[in-house]
């Protein structure tokens, strides 16, 4: 639900990417997606490559805030998450971004 809210003004169209465990094929699920206006996409069957954007990103996070580190509480783990995925959005430059920030560079790319 807070995903959600958070993106229900995106100017373009929403997609939620996963794998095809059973909770995404459910029939609740997939009628919430669509009530949203959210398009559904599934990696297929065994691949992992089909979403390996993402599983680069989850790499990358596991990698500079978790392995190594001990949280006291789940609320803590949620609180360095936030903070790494703002700072990944806003600060993080990548060399296929043009030595930008994802967000620095859909602005460029928008205004261009």
């Amino acid at each position: 639900n807070q995903a959600l809210s958070v993106t229900s003004d995106c100017p373009y169209r929403r997609t939620f990417h996963s794998d095809q465990g059973w909770g995404y094929q459910m029939r609740d699920y997939v009628s919430k997606l669509k009530s949203h206006r959210i398009f559904q996409s599934m990696s297929r069957k065994g691949n992992c490559h089909d979403n390996s954007v993402m599983e680069n990103f989850f790499g990358l996070l596991k990698q500079e805030i978790y392995y190594g580190h001990i949280f006291s509480s789940f609320e803590e783990l949620e609180q360095v998450i936030v903070i790494w995925i703002r700072y990944y959005n806003t600060k993080r430059i990548k060399q296929k971004l043009n030595w930008m920030s994802p967000i620095q560079f859909r602005l460029n790319y928008q205004n261009n």
